[in-house]
């Protein structure tokens, strides 16, 4: 919308997850002299107006932030309710990736402010990907094998048209979006995809979070 070429952006750092994978909130995993979701926070607060953090209910007090839903999407939705309503564009970052920088959030911007309703960071896929099918006998069939080409796999920080997110969110009717980009995709959106770097990956499992500390202890940082 028009109102996205100027105006103030907020951030929705969202961290509401338990960690199932990892075995617990990695968002509050120590990486160098600061926790994971301060990485975060610390980016969004260079890159934006504002920050609205979201985190899980029993953690809202400590943290002083939001309590987050039972869903990424739900969390993303109480993000945004905090978000003050003059807000132009709207990012969502991952709390458990802290090294998201300062480059991305403006590229994602300013592809907004140039017209798109959102835009994500994506890298290229470089293992060939399969559709499959539904498990039986504990099998999946193959489905296709979509052209790697085509494939990126995408990140945060996203950024969209405030208005636009907003409706995306009021009209999701499952609620179990992974992104919201997708949500603004199927309100039949304009999402775009900026270049990404590998180095903005998610801290899912063990093993992310000895990758990130060697890039902290080894001065890899950018």
């Amino acid at each position: 919308g028009a109102v996205a070429g100027s105006g103030a952006v907020w951030t929705i750092v969202v961290g509401a997850g338990a960690g199932t994978r990892f075995g617990g909130p990695k968002q509050y995993e120590s990486l160098g002299a600061v926790r994971v979701i301060d990485h975060a926070v610390a980016a969004a607060t260079a890159a934006s107006d504002g920050v609205v953090v979201v985190v899980r209910p029993d953690d809202a007090d400590r943290e002083q932030a939001v309590a987050g839903g039972a869903t990424r999407a739900a969390s993303v939705r109480a993000g945004l309710a905090a978000v003050p309503d003059d807000a132009a564009v709207v990012c969502v970052h991952d709390a458990a990736r802290p090294f998201a920088d300062a480059a991305v959030f403006a590229a994602v911007i300013a592809a907004v402010r140039d017209g798109a309703d959102g835009a994500v960071p994506g890298v290229a896929v470089t293992d060939t990907v399969k559709v499959v099918a539904d498990v039986i006998d504990g099998v999946r069939d193959v489905v296709s094998t979509p052209a790697r080409s085509s494939l990126v796999a995408v990140q945060t920080p996203q950024a969209f048209d405030a208005a636009v997110l907003r409706r995306a969110h009021d009209t999701d009717a499952h609620g179990e979006a992974t992104d919201d980009a997708s949500m603004v995709e199927a309100a039949g959106g304009r999402v775009v995809v900026v270049a990404g770097d590998p180095l903005y990956r998610k801290i899912t499992t063990p093993e992310d979070l000895a990758w990130a500390r060697g890039i902290v202890t080894g001065g890899g940082m950018r």
